[in-house]
């Protein structure tokens, strides 16, 4: 039972950090747009409603806000570099790739639990 709400929580973990990620990037790439592209002023409501959301999400977690942060970290780059993909139409390189899994490895570190 206990293995069960480990992965649970392990699952909860990396969907809330998915979606802060993507909050944060958004409220971003929404002020980028709006200068850069000279879109209206309006869209600075949604990036800081965005960027809030984003703020607000990285309190749901327990553990000490600074471990949170760096492994939150490594999630961002990797959501940055599908955005890449997605959003920018830009190909992965290797190095994007490698990168990845690098940060991925080190918040697998960061967040893991020694065993008790």
């Amino acid at each position: 039972m206990k293995d069960v709400r480990q992965r649970i929580a392990v699952l909860r973990t990396t969907g809330l950090f998915l979606i802060t990620a993507v909050a944060e990037i958004l409220g971003c790439y929404l002020t980028d747009v709006l200068v850069k592209q000279q879109r209206p002023l309006w869209l600075l409501v949604p990036a800081a409603l965005s960027l809030a959301l984003f703020a607000w999400l990285l309190t749901f977690h327990p553990t000490a806000s600074g471990r949170v942060y760096a492994a939150y970290g490594a999630v961002y780059v990797a959501v940055a570099l599908i955005w890449l993909r997605m959003v920018d139409g830009s190909p992965f390189t290797g190095r994007d790739l490698l990168g990845s899994v690098v940060v991925l490895s080190g918040m697998g570190i960061l967040m893991g639990r020694a065993p008790q």
